[in-house]
């Protein structure tokens, strides 16, 4: 059984945690680099995208993170998750990790007032639609090259459908927070490509 730790700076650590031990994983909460060891998953949480990176700097954790993204190691970004991992993202002061080969818009869907929620096709996961609650999400602008679209979301009639789940290799990033809600699609399908970095690495 794989363990996964949850960066617990802020945000929605708690859920995430919560969502993994429902389906049977060992989480663990990671607010240093020593914690980071021996980790086969690290889920990087929903919050507030600059707070989050204040914290990331207070608690010296840019570098091993960094190292532990560039290990190629599974990461999952969440809302602020996403951002923190993305090429580049307008509106944030601070430095991203520049892992993941997209460009963001942070908070590009409104404040805090302007959340939605939505039912999204995820084809992955076959016909069943996926309810996706978007909390000050932000937008992904442009994609890599090597860059998977896994779902997308029109949010008004007329407007062009934007991505807001993706994946490029053990990396995945959500615009939403699927530990907000009881489907447990995104969690799993997180667990099944940690799974498959843990076969091929042991294959080695």
């Amino acid at each position: 059984m794989p363990t996964i730790g949850v960066l617990a700076l802020q945000g929605d650590f708690i859920e995430h945690e919560a969502a993994l031990r429902n389906l049977g994983v060992e989480a663990h909460q990671v607010r240093s680099a020593a914690e980071l060891r021996g980790l086969d998953g690290l889920i990087i949480p929903g919050g507030e995208s600059t707070t989050f990176c204040r914290l990331l700097e207070d608690f010296n954790l840019y570098s091993p993170v960094g190292a532990f993204v560039r290990s190629g190691a599974p990461v999952w970004g969440t809302c602020a998750g996403m951002i923190v991992l993305a090429r580049t993202a307008h509106g944030l002061t601070y430095p991203t990790l520049e892992a993941l080969d997209v460009e963001v818009d942070r908070n590009a869907y409104g404040r805090q007032v302007d959340s939605f929620e939505a039912d999204i096709e995820v084809p992955t996961f076959g016909a069943t639609p996926y309810h996706a609650i978007f909390i000050r999400a932000p937008v992904i602008l442009s994609i890599g090259a090597g860059v998977e679209v896994l779902a997308s979301c029109q949010r008004r009639e007329g407007e062009q459908a934007k991505p807001v789940a993706v994946r490029q290799g053990s990396l995945l990033a959500t615009s939403f927070h699927p530990e907000l809600t009881p489907d447990k699609r995104f969690h799993q399908y997180f667990l099944d490509i940690v799974n498959s970095s843990r076969t091929t690495i042991g294959a080695k």
